[in-house]
């Protein structure tokens, strides 16, 4: 069990304390209190299923905002504009070599990182000879390096893109600094980021 869901617990059985004090202290039916605590008991249940789940809900919502044409990522001619998530990070809809993966912009991240099944998915050879040390989130990480021949985002397309990948990205990819730097410019208004230039080199 992790911190979060004790702490959800111990909201739940808060939430459900108080409002079963204040009921037995009118001294109702049995009856009445056992609805009571039936009733907040799966009100309990649903908003721990709601936070222990948030971060699956936000990606159905997502999804269910493509299908109803309320995109995330909004392509207008040499402008591609990427609407914040939930989660308060930047998401794209991109084509490595061609095929189509949903990566982390990170202005934070000095190089393109991509995960050892994307490698694989996409011909990427990594190179495992001299390995090279990045920093993370987690900590210092081994990686190999790789090229990708075509990155696109939306009318946005670079080649021979350099890469790293490490088993430690888990299922994570990362668009970082060496793709950002090629283009024409970028910044972030109002909660979108706005990528600019047709084409990159």
């Amino acid at each position: 069990m992790t911190d979060d869901r004790g702490i959800y617990i111990l909201l739940g059985l808060l939430a459900l304390t108080l409002p079963l004090s204040s009921l037995l202290a009118r001294r109702p039916p049995v009856r009445a209190v056992l609805r009571a605590v039936i009733a907040w008991v799966c009100i309990a249940a649903i908003l721990y299923l709601v936070f222990s789940n948030r971060a699956r809900l936000a990606e159905v919502g997502t999804d269910l905002g493509n299908r109803l044409g309320l995109t995330e990522q909004m392509v207008e001619g040499d402008t591609v504009r990427i609407r914040q998530s939930p989660d308060g990070h930047f998401y794209a809809t991109v084509r490595l070599n061609g095929v189509e993966r949903r990566m982390l912009i990170d202005s934070g991240a000095t190089t393109t990182a991509i995960s050892e099944a994307t490698a694989k998915a996409i011909g990427v050879v990594p190179r495992r000879l001299p390995p090279v040390v990045i920093t993370t989130a987690n900590g210092m990480v081994e990686a190999a390096r790789g090229r990708i021949e075509t990155v696109r985002i939306g009318s946005l397309e670079t080649r021979d893109l350099p890469v790293v990948v490490s088993p430690a990205f888990g299922n994570l990819d990362v668009i970082g600094m060496n793709f950002l730097s090629r283009l024409g410019s970028w910044r972030v208004e109002r909660g979108t980021l706005i990528l600019e230039t047709a084409y990159l080199t």
